[in-house]
């Protein structure tokens, strides 16, 4: 199929006008206000009562305290920039701004600064996933879901979405493979408890239990990625244990003796033939006797020489 492309350059681009844009006069027209913007558009103030989100907005959770200062902001200053709108018969949907209506609906407004545009089906959703990542309010399973849904509709591969959106090909590739996830762990996404580069992780391992239980591990950022990212490594590629080596009973007592004798911890890696022998010390006082007692093996074992000579 034939692709238009450049939605991809951006909202700058695609939504020219501004709320810095509309100074010019006021007239009145029916239940409208429009403000002339010296041929690049208009500014007209819509009754919100007139006004349908949009059912296709890709954007799901909307922050309840983000969402209350935005309202008092509204109350003081208005609403400084304006949304943007498609007429729908004798009605209006929101392609961009949907947060600025809902908390202009609780600051108690009853007209809203909008733009009228007007753009296919297959824009309004390009446009409203563009406007929501450029603003950075989707989470990682909103955004994956908004470009699954382009593909789908309109058969884009990913190198077009990736060119439609100003996306990387792999960003792209990377979102999309969140939907693989088990429903437990998608959620702790969308709560924000589990971030994109941890899930990421866990997309390689297929059973649903596991990626749970690994991801608990990961919430929160209690681990970096890169340690959760060896973490699912160790799990899926786990190192042999070795086996212990056989101790004989006269390795054995003979550390236990040592630690009678040491009055601290002693270990023996090893068996009779080959190994190590570590002895630990928690403070001065014990390295301090430990030292004494070879001090005094040293003078027992000069004695013994000194003895032997006379004879």
């Amino acid at each position: 199929m034939a692709i238009k492309k450049g939605l991809g350059r951006g909202l700058s681009a695609l939504l020219s006008d501004s709320g810095e844009e509309y100074e010019s006069s006021f007239r009145d027209d029916n239940e409208t206000k429009e403000v002339d913007n010296g041929g690049n558009g208009s500014s007209v103030e819509i009754p919100l009562s007139l006004i349908d989100p949009n059912v296709n907005q890709p954007r799901k959770v909307f922050d309840e305290v983000a969402m209350s200062e935005l309202v008092n902001s509204i109350r003081i200053h208005g609403v400084i920039s304006p949304i943007i709108l498609v007429r729908t018969g004798d009605r209006y949907m929101i392609i961009a701004g949907e947060r600025r209506f809902r908390a202009s609906k609780k600051a108690g407004l009853k007209t809203i600064p909008a733009i009228v545009r007007d753009y296919t089906p297959q824009q309004v959703k390009e446009i409203s996933l563009i406007e929501n990542l450029q603003r950075e309010d989707l989470n990682p399973i909103e955004t994956a879901n908004a470009i699954k849904q382009l593909m789908d509709e309109y058969n884009y591969t990913q190198e077009e979405v990736a060119d439609r959106i100003g996306k990387s090909r792999p960003a792209i590739a990377n979102t999309l493979r969140l939907l693989a996830l088990s429903e437990p762990v998608i959620q702790l996404i969308e709560q924000g408890k589990l971030s994109a580069g941890h899930a990421r992780c866990l997309v390689v391992v297929e059973d649903a239990q596991a990626q749970l239980m690994l991801a608990k591990n990961g919430i929160d950022n209690k681990v970096t990625v890169r340690d959760f990212e060896k973490m699912v490594k160790n799990y899926l590629s786990p190192k042999p244990q070795k086996k212990p080596v056989e101790q004989s009973l006269e390795l054995k007592d003979l550390i236990s003796r040592m630690q009678r004798v040491l009055a601290t911890k002693v270990t023996a890696l090893g068996n009779d033939n080959k190994g190590r022998i570590y002895i630990d010390y928690y403070s001065r006082d014990d390295l301090d006797r430990i030292v004494e007692i070879v001090e005094t093996v040293q003078k027992a074992q000069l004695n013994a020489r000194q003895d032997s000579d006379e004879e």
